[in-house]
């Protein structure tokens, strides 16, 4: 073990980066199975084309993870994020998800998830300090 060389890097190179996430993508799928892994992205434009809100997520192994849903703040309120999220639910649904999950903190409505269906599982208090930070699943 005198030989191996621990450090800490702030700014790592790709290669580095990339030979974590491959060892670890392949851990996960020999034990897991494949991911078939697919980017969901739906977009709200306005008729200029300028980004209005959006939902970024994946599916994998029969699960939708919404990672980003966002909504500019003159959009919020209007039916436009649940608008997206069915949208997007409709699209996992498409390729045999069965469950979606997602995480959000507790000052960016989590009301819109419960009234959506979704059940928390989760919750990290103290995350940001005054905050905490939550999981919502929901079967699909």
């Amino acid at each position: 073990m005198s030989d191996i060389i621990i450090s800490e890097d702030d700014y790592p190179e790709m290669e580095a980066v990339a030979a974590i996430q491959r060892g670890l993508h392949a851990y996960n799928q020999d034990m897991g199975g494949p991911y078939d892994r697919e980017p969901v992205t739906v977009l709200a434009r306005d008729a200029d084309g300028t980004v209005l809100g959006g939902l970024l997520g994946l599916t994998y192994w029969n699960w939708l993870f919404i990672d980003w849903l966002w909504m500019a703040p003159d959009q919020r309120g209007k039916g436009l994020g649940g608008q997206l999220l069915e949208r997007a639910e409709a699209l996992a649904r498409t390729r045999q998800c069965t469950h979606a999950y997602t995480d959000t903190f507790s000052f960016q409505a989590p009301g819109f998830w419960t009234r959506r269906g979704y059940e928390e599982f989760g919750r990290l208090d103290g995350m940001p300090p005054g905050h905490s930070r939550l999981w919502f699943r929901k079967s699909l």
